[in-house]
């Protein structure tokens, strides 16, 4: 599903974020990718969504070459990658389903398709009694099952999950952690970019470490691991 073949990404003043990288995941897998800070995991998710384009190498999405579309042909990628992130990103002035139905909304689907998927993907997440609440009425979990929510409402093949816990206490980052393992269990894949140690160690998938835009290890039933 997903292909980065000899990916190298260098900004402006040497600064090389991903050196010769080369990995990919297959329909349904989960995988975590870790790293500190600069190691360059911000760089896959955004050469994965056609953000940045490579220095070198080629980035794959099923049929898509991110790295080859062009301006017209990336919306149509990107409905198939859900992402969330550790902010949420919610538009303060919407409640709940209009949070999530804005995301179809902006791609012209029509009413009643809206009207029809929108309270679907809020059961899944448990947040339909939540439906007509607005952010600042919500919980740092529920704000995150609602990013979720908005994330998943395209039916994409491919969730990332970029620091999804990052904000969130002990318990609610079991809960949203226990959530993605359900989305990936209904044949969603999933890729996890986090620090979260005990989330790494507690999943026991695969594990791909980053390290100076290198992958320095890529193991099955991994565990958070930094030299």
């Amino acid at each position: 599903m997903v292909v980065f073949q000899n990916v190298s990404k260098v900004y402006s003043g040497d600064s090389i974020a991903l050196d010769s990288v080369n990995f990919s995941l297959k329909p349904n897998e989960f995988v975590s990718v870790v790293g500190k800070n600069g190691a360059g995991k911000s760089t896959i998710v955004k050469l994965l969504t056609g953000e940045e384009k490579p220095s070198k190498g080629r980035v794959f999405f099923g049929a898509y070459e991110v790295n080859k579309l062009g301006p017209r042909e990336m919306p149509q990628l990107r409905r198939n990658i859900g992402i969330v992130f550790q902010d949420f990103r919610l538009l303060p002035t919407k409640n709940v389903y209009e949070n999530v139905a804005f995301a179809l909304e902006v791609e012209g689907r029509a009413q009643a398709n809206i009207d029809e998927l929108v309270p679907q993907v809020l059961d899944m997440v448990g947040l339909a009694h939540r439906a007509y609440n607005f952010p600042h009425e919500l919980s740092g979990g529920e704000k995150q099952r609602t990013a979720i929510a908005r994330a998943l409402v395209h039916r994409p093949a491919l969730l990332v999950a970029d620091e999804p816990t990052g904000n969130l206490d002990p318990i609610n980052s079991a809960e949203i952690i226990k959530l993605i393992l359900k989305i990936n269990e209904l044949g969603t894949t999933v890729m996890l970019v986090t620090h979260n140690r005990e989330v790494v160690n507690h999943l026991r998938r695969r594990v791909i470490t980053l390290d100076n835009g290198k992958i320095i290890r890529d193991e099955e039933q991994g565990k958070y691991v930094l030299a």
